[in-house]
């Protein structure tokens, strides 16, 4: 693993130092292995594992390219260890996304047309009649992402899709147990509806922040409860 380690930060000082710009070739593997004082072996693994953070890839019968390495693209690796998340580190992912999205709800009161709110009304609608966890969990997204999308920043949109994925929304959904939390959740997002609505930045960030701290209030006292047990129990 050491010797794919190496081969990994060579690359990726390559593509550093310009030496391999957004969307280039990789030269020849014997020619490239050789450049780096790598064997063969190690290229490659160095090759798949680049490939699967997006940061190469392949081209079948073309060979191998860097990506245009934006960075919503890169951020896309990160949400298989999002999904997996449970205790403490989805906690810490929900605490990320509360420093986030507040502020985004609030930039979104100046940039949302009267279209975007009717479409955000919609969802809601949809929402209350959801019958099962994911059909909400799909409804909440949309709304959320919705907001965040009005901003026109695509990597704040995709990082915060990656800080609260559906697979974590679900077990949160489905570790409440109640429907309390879903009745709360349904008025949160009222609350936040009608700050949008009104044009009342600081309202939407008050009404944002209200809404996704108590989910992180109550996965913490989840984990305080039963510590030995996982949201998704």
């Amino acid at each position: 693993m050491a010797l794919t380690d190496d081969a990994i930060d060579k690359i990726k000082a390559m593509i550093v130092d310009g030496e391999l710009a957004p969307g280039s070739r990789l030269p020849r593997e014997e020619t490239l292995a050789g450049q780096l004082g790598l064997s063969r072996n190690s290229l490659r693994e160095a090759v798949r594992a680049l490939t699967a953070m997006r940061i190469l890839i392949t081209r079948q019968g073309d060979g191998t390219y860097v990506s245009s390495l934006e960075p919503h693209l890169l951020l896309e690796s990160l949400s298989f260890a999002a999904d997996v998340s449970q205790g403490h580190t989805a906690l810490q992912l929900l605490q990320v996304r509360r420093l986030l999205e507040p502020q985004a709800t609030g930039l979104a009161t100046a940039l949302l047309k009267p279209e975007d709110l009717q479409e955000l009304r919609d969802i809601l609608d949809r929402s209350r009649t959801a019958s099962t966890a994911e059909e909400f969990v799909a409804h909440d997204i949309a709304f959320h992402l919705r907001i965040v999308e009005a901003v026109g920043n695509p990597v704040l949109s995709m990082l915060l899709e990656v800080l609260s994925t559906r697979t974590q929304r679900v077990r949160i959904v489905r570790g409440s147990q109640t429907g309390h939390a879903l009745n709360n959740a349904h008025d949160d997002h009222e609350q936040i509806l009608s700050a949008l609505r009104s044009r009342d930045a600081l309202l939407a960030v008050s009404a944002a922040n209200v809404h996704i701290t108590a989910v992180e209030q109550w996965l913490a006292t989840s984990l305080t409860d039963a510590p030995s047990r996982t949201v998704d129990e």
